[in-house]
């Protein structure tokens, strides 16, 4: 088995589409839009292709992982760049076999290879904690209203990176794209049953968590 680990390229842009539509179909909601949000962030002069990768295993591409550029905004309207990643998919039939730490370790790696300060994510913690990533609040990063959740999770790059940087997490635009095209879009895929899981209110829970940890 050879495993490679490279940077999307556009002839790529499908088939990761294609990827990420099944490892998130019904699992945050009924369908998924997660594979729209894809197609969308390419087009946004956020995205950052430099880090933005796709692993293959015997010459087949099962993952990717797509970059954005982020910002804290200071009280004083400061603005301090940070990036982000998501979404980061890899194929059902592959899951829990090593893939997916193996191309987020090493997009980790490159981000600090290429000087960027630190990373800002949205997610579970227990995926995110092996890889250093805390809870924003130790930061000082709240979301624009202002609290701290458990999902938001920052990484410093660097020794001090994000010291005496304090305020409030943007994430790109490019994250929110008009969803009103979705349909269009997903019809431009196979078919899939859309249901109603337990998993997508565990989800709902989660995202609307707040940090109490005193750091």
């Amino acid at each position: 088995m050879k495993t490679i680990i490279r940077h999307e390229k556009p002839e790529d842009y499908r088939r990761v589409e294609e990827i990420t539509r099944e490892a998130f179909w019904n699992l945050y909601q009924p369908g998924a839009e997660e594979h729209f949000l894809a197609h969308s962030i390419r087009k946004h002069p956020d995205y950052l292709p430099e880090l933005s990768f796709v692993i293959e295993k015997d010459g087949e591409i099962i993952g990717s992982i797509i970059y954005t550029r982020a910002k804290v905004i200071a009280g004083n309207e400061e603005e301090h760049e940070v990036v982000s990643f998501g979404p980061v998919s890899i194929l059902p039939k592959y899951h829990r076999q090593g893939f997916g730490r193996q191309m987020i370790s090493h997009s980790i790696a490159e981000a600090k290879r290429l000087g960027y300060k630190a990373i800002v994510i949205a997610g579970f913690p227990y995926h995110y904690q092996p890889y250093g990533f805390v809870g924003s609040k130790k930061y000082h990063i709240s979301m624009p209203d202002g609290k701290f959740y458990t999902g938001v999770m920052a990484l410093p790059l660097y020794e001090g990176a994000l010291d005496n940087i304090q305020g409030e997490m943007h994430f790109s635009a490019a994250m929110y794209p008009d969803l009103s095209a979705l349909p269009a879009y997903d019809a431009t895929f196979p078919e899939k049953e859309k249901q109603v899981l337990p998993c997508q209110a565990a989800f709902e829970k989660a995202a609307s968590e707040l940090d109490l940890t005193e750091y």
